[in-house]
């Protein structure tokens, strides 16, 4: 890693009240613009952790990593399920327009710049470049 990164580990239960960690892991984003968007973004991939990789089971964690660079935030979350597999990952919204799911991929992918999986499919890379703010 480059001097200037700094990079931290969050660890948070698998639960839904989820509005004071995203404010912690969004402590470096000085713009309320940016930081709004973004707070939307990771406030989908936790839950999503939570709901479909954790199966809401309160004892079992989320993992984070907040990585800054000189020019990006990047934000690695980190469940204990077994992984979304490669064709459920689209970032499309759902044909029903009235459905109750579905929006949640389409909505991160807007909030960053850059959204990746790992090779198991339980832990989400979010990055959003720095200049962008």
């Amino acid at each position: 890693m480059e001097p200037s990164t700094k990079w931290a580990v969050f660890i948070h239960p698998s639960t839904l009240r989820l509005s004071s960690f995203v404010k912690i892991l969004l402590e470096p984003v000085i713009c309320s613009e940016t930081s709004n968007r973004l707070e939307l973004g990771l406030h989908e991939a936790l839950v999503n952790a939570v709901r479909h990789g954790n199966l809401s089971q309160p004892n079992k964690f989320i993992r984070v990593r907040r990585i800054l660079t000189p020019n990006w935030f990047v934000w690695q979350i980190q469940d204990e399920g077994n992984g979304v597999i490669p064709f459920k990952r689209k970032n499309s919204l759902p044909l029903k327009i009235d459905s109750d799911n579905g929006r949640g991929l389409y909505i991160i992918h807007k909030c960053f710049d850059d959204v990746r999986w790992s090779r198991k499919g339980n832990r989400l890379q979010l990055s959003f470049k720095r200049n962008s703010t």
